[in-house]
């Protein structure tokens, strides 16, 4: 039995796994309803609803749970098909833990530290990475998941790309974030945006083009990014990002804005067209791979 404050603990942690509950025990089984164990991503697993063959099976699909994210109800016959002879059915319950959706800033300037501190309450957990001294910090992001001083290929390497990454590049530095985009289309993301203005996301689109990536590529990247409030200040602007980033989980889409999916004129006002504070803290790591 997987005890209520372990789940408590793994679900805090952020950890991917799925909870196996036994719901329904017919005849002769080798453990009753309210029988649970829990399996993590990397292959931990607490608890029991019974071992053998009817844990091999419940194992085999919980892969498949967390990938799609769907609960399912499985029946087990103890039979012959399982080597077994017990005649009992067991009806168990596979559902994913809630694992918050890992939501990276790079760069953390001011529209990043309050993009921090609106993502968590939307169910996200916030990385942050920038390479000036003392930007990226336990203490500036007190909330963040993690915190990394660089933005090299290696320090890019530790942060949890991935199909359900969604990747926000928000620098102090116009040629940086032209490094991180093409950087990070090569990688494995959910969305990635780039906050600017529609003159730098055109800017930004032509040198990818010119560099041999693929319009269809590009037509993944979302800039100028934020529902189209009126925002000026950096905490407006991270509530029209967070915003869209609502709209985009829950909608699917949101109306086209950014110049990489539609061609719109350079004089068109657009709330995170406003570019994020530099900071005059000497660069630690400028090189971005």
């Amino acid at each position: 039995m997987v005890a209520f404050e372990t789940l408590a603990k793994l679900e805090a942690a952020g950890s991917a796994g799925v909870l196996v509950t036994v719901v329904d025990a017919r005849g002769s089984t080798p453990r009753k309803a309210g029988a649970r164990l829990v399996w993590l991503l990397d292959g931990t697993v607490h608890g029991t609803v019974g071992g053998g063959a009817v844990e091999h099976q419940a194992l085999a699909l919980c892969a498949q749970v967390l990938q799609d994210g769907e609960p399912r109800f499985v029946e087990v016959k103890l039979g012959q098909e399982l080597g077994m002879c017990c005649g009992g059915i067991m009806r168990l319950y596979l559902e994913p833990l809630q694992q918050k959706a890992p939501f990276i800033l790079l760069g953390a300037g001011h529209v990043a530290k309050a993009c921090a501190a609106i993502l968590p309450g939307l169910g996200f957990g916030v990385h942050v990475a920038d390479a000036r001294d003392g930007m990226a910090t336990a203490e500036r992001f007190p909330g963040a998941t993690t915190v990394t001083d660089g933005l090299d290929k290696e320090d890019l390497d530790r942060l949890p790309f991935g199909p359900r990454a969604w990747v926000l590049i928000a620098t102090h530095d116009h040629a940086l974030d032209q490094t991180l985009v093409e950087a990070c289309l090569m990688r494995q993301y959910a969305w990635l945006g780039m906050i600017g203005s529609r003159r730098k996301a055109l800017k930004t689109r032509e040198r990818c083009l010119h560099k041999g990536i693929t319009p269809q590529q590009l037509a993944r990247l979302t800039s100028p990014v934020g529902l189209s409030l009126g925002a000026q200040t950096p905490e407006e602007i991270a509530v029209s990002i967070a915003a869209e980033a609502v709209a985009t989980r829950r909608l699917g889409s949101v109306p086209a804005h950014g110049v990489t999916r539609m061609g719109l004129a350079l004089d068109q006002p657009h709330p995170t067209d406003v570019e994020d504070v530099p900071s005059p803290t000497p660069l630690k790591n400028p090189k971005a791979s």
